[in-house]
């Protein structure tokens, strides 16, 4: 009873040690955008993007850039996409003060359905005008079979 007893209470720690987090999350230095005193500030010189239009099946990268117009280092802590079909990337490390860094996101249109989508990638930052912001991108899929109204705004 105790060797059975035994090897259920090892599988279970196997099972729950083993899972992983399915999310696509990129993170660095979480504790820099916990401290006040390192805040920066930082200007976007893009929030919004528009893809255009792309055939269903292939892959789109969109960009979005920003400025650090503060006198510290801009870090960027965590990169989140909304959803499993956007992979994000972004700018490693510290962003001197008048540097640049970008933000950008995967967009896998195999994971979508055809037509229009709007999408977003949630970013956390070492700036006192706003930790937490949030990026969208919009676009059209066209399907392979029949073609999408691409007369509607966005």
């Amino acid at each position: 009873m105790k060797t059975f007893l035994g090897i259920i209470l090892v599988s279970c720690f196997i099972v729950i040690f083993s899972c992983k987090n399915p999310s696509p999350v990129v993170s660095l230095n979480p504790y820099t955008t916990a401290d006040s005193t390192t805040f920066t500030e930082i200007q976007w010189l893009d929030t919004v993007v528009n893809f255009g239009s792309i055939p269903m099946g292939e892959t789109k990268v969109v960009t979005f850039k920003m400025r650090n117009i503060g006198n510290k280092p801009l870090t960027i802590s965590n990169v989140q996409a909304g959803c499993g079909c956007t992979v994000p990337d972004f700018t490693k490390g510290a962003i001197a003060p008048g540097g640049e860094g970008f933000v950008s996101g995967s967009f896998d249109s195999k994971k979508a359905h055809p037509g229009e989508v709007r999408k977003s990638i949630f970013v956390t930052t070492n700036t006192k005008n706003g930790i937490n912001k949030t990026l969208i991108f919009t676009g059209i899929i066209e399907s392979a079979n029949s073609s999408v109204n691409t007369s509607k705004k966005l």
